[in-house]
């Protein structure tokens, strides 16, 4: 079986879908189809039409259209995380004894790309299997990537398809892992963490919301510091930790997402962690930090109370430790507390021979972020430059002194002057549009 001579891509003979189809296409191949018993068959039958199930559910999954058996192998080879796949996304391709290696496997893999399911069709017969040589969907969106990711795999899937040789196949792979990267770090843009026994895991989010910095009205000094600092950092420049602090609803954690959406293509991930999840932030630095990609972690809200001690543990994960941080790790923080930590009176009564120093222990953690940027609540003006400006973007023609009248009422009742408001209460207009 050539799926045995595998040797960097050997994990790949491990996937069952993989093994049931090349097993079957090894059974072609040694002439075994043609001397079947009507009970093997029958039950080889059962096999094939199970490949094919397995293969439609992965490109509704997916948003995989056109050779699924194409797109099936191009979605193990970037999600194969090996010396090589991580050696290409590091810098350009190793040469040596590994090029050697991975160029055999590459043998082995274009004899499964190239092969012509025609004859197992006509041999058991299976017309089923036509179904997945030119499979055709509406779109390339499905559960488990976007229509970007999608894309790309499907693109690089042809691209391998129509190669004439093993190398010509090894280098298009190696240019994908170069430009995008390998496995989920290289394909998602933005992840939580989910405890399991024996450490944690890094679980891509699956679909994050398209925001742009244009789409947040306004703040324009506080997005270029918060660019500023991402840019220095994507650029292997010395930048800060960051903390964006300010009233709710003034755009702190949206900017962060339309920051995700825009440095992915420059190498940037974002690694989302609350703050009862402290406890595994040396496990996942551990798994981050010698890979080409920039993380962010990130700490939406990020607020304690003054019995609350975990800040003191992230205190010493974001600088107080003995080992180094790694350069490319970042910790980004949105909070509507300057200062994290709720301070009281009682910090500065004078029974306490030391209150400085009980407050200066709450407000350390603040300053552990080098840039602190400031998202304050919108004056009357403001607010409605902004309703103007999302009522002009989505086409809502009410005359302005009804628009700025109608928004005025709403948010009086609905949590008052903000940019959320005025979302809001655009979004109501469009609701109730006719």
């Amino acid at each position: 079986m050539k799926d045995a001579e595998l040797i960097l891509y050997r994990d790949l003979a491990k996937e069952e879908l993989f093994d049931k189809v090349t097993k079957l296409i090894s059974r072609y191949e040694a002439g075994e189809l043609g001397a079947l018993s009507a009970k093997e068959r029958e039950s080889l039958t059962d096999e094939a039409c199970e490949a094919v199930r397995e293969l439609i559910e992965l490109a509704e999954q997916c948003g995989f259209d056109g050779n699924l058996w194409h797109c099936y192998l191009t979605d193990l080879l970037v999600n194969a995380e090996n010396a090589y796949s991580i050696a290409c996304e590091l810098k350009d391709e190793p040469s040596g004894t590994i090029r050697t290696a991975v160029s055999s496997d590459f043998e082995v893999l274009k004899h499964y790309y190239d092969f012509d399911f025609s004859g197992i069709i006509s041999a058991l017969p299976v017309p089923q299997l036509a179904l997945i040589l030119h499979y055709q969907r509406d779109d390339r969106s499905g559960r488990i990537y976007n229509h970007r990711i999608s894309g790309h795999i499907c693109d690089l899937a042809a691209e391998m398809a129509k190669a004439d040789t093993p190398m010509e196949m090894r280098m298009a792979v190696a240019r994908f892992y170069k430009r995008f990267g390998v496995g989920k770090f290289g394909l998602h843009k933005s992840f939580r963490i989910n405890p399991r026994e024996g450490g944690v895991e890094i679980e891509p989010i699956r679909n994050i919301a398209h925001v742009k910095f244009d789409d947040l009205v306004g703040y324009e000094a506080a997005k270029k510091k918060l660019r500023d600092n991402t840019d220095a950092f994507v650029a292997g420049r010395p930048a800060n930790n960051c903390l964006l602090f300010g009233d709710a609803g003034t755009g702190k954690s949206s900017s962060i997402k339309a920051m995700t959406n825009e440095y992915y293509e420059k190498g940037l991930r974002v690694i989302e962690i609350n703050k009862y999840q402290f406890q595994y932030l040396n496990d996942v630095i551990s798994q981050i930090k010698n890979r080409s990609y920039h993380f962010v972690i990130y700490m939406d809200d990020l607020s304690f109370e003054d019995y609350e001690t975990d800040y003191k543990y992230l205190k010493a994960v974001i600088e107080g430790g003995l080992e180094k941080k790694p350069n490319n790790v970042l910790i980004y923080a949105t909070s509507n507390r300057r200062h994290l930590i709720r301070e009281n009176y009682s910090d500065k009564e004078d029974e306490d021979m030391h209150t400085g120093d009980t407050v200066q222990e709450k407000l350390s953690l603040a300053y552990r972020f080098g840039v602190t940027i400031y998202f304050g609540r919108p004056d009357k003006k403001e607010f409605q430059a902004i309703v103007k400006a999302l009522a002009e973007r989505y086409g809502i023609t009410m005359p302005e002194e009804e628009l700025l009248l109608e928004a005025n009422k709403w948010e009086l009742s609905h949590g008052g002057l903000s940019g959320r408001t005025a979302s809001q209460f655009i979004d109501y207009l469009r609701g109730n549009a006719k």
